[in-house]
């Protein structure tokens, strides 16, 4: 068995920044990946905040918030790609867990990434349409971008000890402030950051 036909698959896991990483972007960032193949990779930002609210972005795009559990909620910053879009992430709708409602098939909204055993990142105006009538997912975080590695790039990177990975926590995502995800990320692991060496090289 080739190292390639036993890739990695890191979705629903995050990319946590080690130390050394000093690109402005990413620095001590914590990605939640949604997407990894041997085509490449996508994931989005979860502890930078932009400069708006989600009540501002409602704002922009002209529909009102009625969930006031999220008016005040940063929105993130996702990555460098394509600053002007939102990503939404957040709980999937369908939980097989649920046995008091029935479940459906595919996700209520037009462009839904179901992540395997992991959250759903909706793109689709309708997402924001349903939490703005102060329905829509319970827990959600909306960024602006996302970030892309292009095939093979980012196991280059992981080669190079640039990102510790671990399975993905949605309380760390939904539950925890902005702040403190990258510690709480840590955490997963059984680490603190004080622990990580800027010049971490090979073992």
């Amino acid at each position: 068995m080739t190292a390639d036909s036993a890739s990695i698959d890191l979705k629903h896991h995050f990319l946590i920044a080690m130390p050394g990483l000093e690109d402005e972007t990413f620095a001590r960032s914590v990605i939640y990946m949604c997407e990894h193949s041997h085509r490449g990779a996508m994931g989005l930002i979860i502890n930078k905040p932009s400069d708006i609210s989600m009540r501002l972005l409602f704002d922009k795009v002209e529909l009102p918030l009625r969930r006031e559990d999220l008016m005040q909620n940063p929105v993130g910053h996702g990555g460098p790609v394509q600053t002007e879009r939102g990503f939404v992430l957040h709980d999937p709708l369908h939980d097989p867990l649920r046995t008091d409602k029935p479940q459906q098939e595919g996700s209520a909204y037009a462009s839904t990434l179901t992540v395997p055993g992991g959250l759903e990142m909706t793109t689709s105006r309708d997402v924001l349409e349903a939490l703005s009538s102060g329905a829509g997912p319970r827990r959600v975080l909306v960024t602006l971008g996302y970030a892309s590695w292009g095939e093979g790039q980012l196991e280059s990177e992981l080669g190079e000890n640039t990102w510790l990975t671990v399975a993905a926590s949605a309380e760390v995502i939904f539950e925890v402030p902005m702040a403190e995800r990258y510690d709480r990320a840590l955490d997963l692991l059984g680490l603190k950051s004080w622990m990580l060496s800027p010049d971490a090289g090979h073992a």
